[in-house]
């Protein structure tokens, strides 16, 4: 827990805003070049932060973090959102994020040396991989890929994808079948670290979005293993707690995505708020006298502060309550947020008409790569689901399994 007081915060967020103003200028070259484009440019960049004693923000000072609170790094995931390379900058992407708040909580000394630290120091990168193709991703409990038991090591085989963050990365968090005899589905699936050149992972393709590969962090993968040999002590955790894990993941996972998304919401804001204070339509009359551009202004900014109260009140919860105690609230969330994020791009796009759609502005790109944001992480329709079938168990209604 951070002891920052609320002057101190003040003046770590301003540092941080500073850092970001130093990102803004390459966002055009990584927009129609690449993230290679720009790597030079970034590692100048993140090296001074990395001085500046700022990596890694959501993690314990004992491994290398700046030991924020939940909430703090709520508000700094909300400010860092504003650039889609604004949390790389600051190390604290997905799945990067995720898989450092794993280890940190189950991996041990060896784990910890090998993995958690060279992590947390922006040394490498890693990837996660869950999801399969041949299953609904929103159902986590019915996975096909297996590790068998041979001796002192896991033999793997399987299928994954949407592995994100594969590209470029050092090893990844595998969720996998461990224990399929197991009377509990809860209970049946493990997590294993594998480092990426372990030989029978195969790279089978970066799977395209929206038409776009993507590059590094921003890329999902598909995967194959055959008979891939992991060592059993890459094994995190306990046999047969994955699922537990990857709950222990995914709650204050769910908080940095929602504020990154309103940190969005704030830069697409602007940009409608500018095109429409600015954009002649005819002489003498700009975007902004139309009542139909003001709607989309005050409804864009009602539904932004909403969305932040709503977040933070859910991190609120979760600290006190943690992440079962506060599962309705990030259920909440999760839709709610996902869904202001798509109505204020669509309508910074709309504002900007053919340009919006361009790349030579950002709203296109967060346009194709957060739309993701009503899927992953569980899609909108099993968060509702979530919330109305605990409110409805209050008033006595008996759910179908």
């Amino acid at each position: 827990m951070s002891s920052l007081t609320e002057t101190d915060f003040e003046a770590l967020m301003s540092q941080m805003e500073g850092f970001l103003e130093q990102l803004y200028p390459l966002e055009g070259v990584f927009l129609q070049e690449g993230l290679s484009a720009i790597e030079d440019d970034l590692k100048t960049i993140r090296a001074k932060v990395k001085a500046a004693g700022m990596f890694a923000p959501h993690m314990a000072k004992e491994v290398g973090g700046m030991g924020l609170s939940l909430i703090e790094h709520a508000k700094v995931s909300e400010l860092l959102g504003r650039s889609p390379l604004g949390h790389y900058l600051f190390n604290c992407q997905a799945p990067d994020a995720g898989n450092m708040e794993l280890l940190h909580l189950y991996a041990n000394h060896e784990q910890e040396e090998k993995f958690l630290k060279p992590l947390v120091a922006g040394e490498c990168r890693s990837a996660f991989a869950m999801t399969e193709p041949e299953h609904a991703g929103s159902n986590p409990l019915w996975l096909s890929t297996t590790a068998v038991l041979e001796g002192d090591d896991y033999v793997v085989n399987g299928h994954k994808w949407f592995s994100t963050g594969f590209d470029g990365s050092s090893f990844l968090i595998l969720m996998t079948i461990t224990n399929p005899e197991a009377r509990k589905a809860h209970e049946r699936a493990s997590m294993l670290i594998i480092p990426n050149d372990t030989p029978g992972l195969i790279h089978v393709r970066k799977v395209k979005i929206m038409g776009e590969a993507g590059e590094g962090n921003h890329s999902h993968s598909e995967l194959r293993f055959e008979n891939c040999r992991v060592p059993q002590k890459n094994l995190l955790g306990k046999e047969g707690e994955g699922f537990l894990l990857a709950q222990q993941r995914l709650g204050p996972g769910r908080i940095h995505h929602c504020m990154r998304w309103i940190g969005i919401c704030n830069r697409a804001f602007e940009m409608l708020c500018q095109r429409a204070a600015t954009r002649e339509i005819s002489p003498g009359r700009v975007l902004g006298q139309k009542q139909s551009v003001q709607n989309w202004i005050a409804e864009s900014k009602a539904e932004i502060q909403a969305a932040r109260l709503m977040v933070l009140d859910a991190a609120e919860q979760m600290a006190q309550k943690g992440s079962k105690g506060a599962r309705i609230e990030i259920s909440l969330i999760k839709f709610f947020v996902a869904d202001v994020l798509m109505k204020v791009l669509d309508r910074a796009i709309q504002a900007h008409g053919a340009l919006g759609i361009s790349d030579d502005i950002l709203l296109s790109f967060w346009y194709r790569h957060e739309r993701g944001a009503r899927i992953y992480d569980g899609a909108d329709e099993v968060h509702k689901q979530v919330v109305a079938r605990e409110i409805l168990r209050e008033y006595g209604v008996r759910l179908e399994p």
